[in-house]
C-alpha cells in the first residue's frame, strides 16, 4: 500500500478484508497517478464546487464522511441485526472510495483553486470513480456503493449498505448547500 494514500486515509486499516483494503487503496493509487490534483491539494481545495467560498477541505468532509457512515452501520447492526445488516467492511470501503472520482473531475487551476477539469465536463464522479475500482478489481457490492452515492442514485435500488454511505454524504454536505440563516 502506497504510503501516501495511507497518511490520506488512516481509516484503510479499518477494512478487516486485506484484499479489500488493498484494492481499495489501489484504486486511490490509480486516481491521484491520474489526476491534476495531489495529495496536499486534497488537504487544501474545498470538497465541493458547488458552494462558493466553501473553507471544508475534500479530505475533511470525506473522512467525516467514512465515520457517520461507519457509526450508522454500527448502529444499525446493533439495533436492527439480522433485519437489516450492514457489511462494515463493505460501508467503509465504498464511503472511502465515493468520491474518489472527483480526482478526475477536478483540476488544478494556475492560482492553486479547483474547478471541472474536461473529463468533468462529459463524466460525473460517480462514473469516473465506479471505472477506477473497476480496474483496481474492487468487487461490485463496493461500485455500488460509489454508483449510488449521488444523486445518479435515485435511479436504482440500493443496497443498505449504499443507503448509509449516501446519507453520511449528504447530511455533510446539504447544511454547506443550503445554509439556514
Amino acid at each position: 500500500m502506497n504510503a501516501e494514500v495511507l497518511k490520506l486515509w488512516p481509516e484503510l486499516e479499518w477494512i478487516a478484508n486485506e484484499d479489500l483494503r488493498e484494492k481499495t487503496a489501489r484504486t486511490w493509487e490509480l486516481a491521484l497517478e491520474r489526476s491534476d490534483l495531489d495529495a496536499d491539494d486534497l488537504n487544501r481545495i474545498p470538497f465541493t464546487l458547488l458552494v462558493p467560498d466553501l473553507k471544508v477541505s475534500f479530505m475533511a468532509h470525506k473522512r467525516c464522511v467514512v465515520h457517520v457512515a461507519k457509526e450508522s452501520a454500527l448502529k444499525m447492526n446493533e439495533f436492527f441485526g439480522n433485519d437489516l445488516h450492514c457489511d462494515m467492511d463493505t460501508v467503509i470501503a465504498g464511503a472511502i472510495l465515493a468520491d474518489v472520482g472527483k480526482l478526475l473531475e477536478y483540476k488544478k487551476n494556475p492560482d492553486g483553486t479547483s474547478g471541472k477539469s474536461d473529463c468533468g465536463k462529459y463524466l460525473r464522479h460517480p462514473f469516473s470513480g465506479v471505472g477506477l475500482a473497476m480496474e483496481a478489481g474492487v468487487p461490485e457490492r463496493v461500485s455500488h456503493i460509489i454508483a449510488a452515492h449521488a444523486g445518479e442514485g435515485d435511479m436504482v435500488t440500493r443496497t443498505p449498505e449504499a443507503y448509509v454511505v449516501h446519507h453520511a454524504d449528504f447530511m455533510t454536505f446539504l447544511p454547506f448547500k443550503h445554509q439556514f440563516k
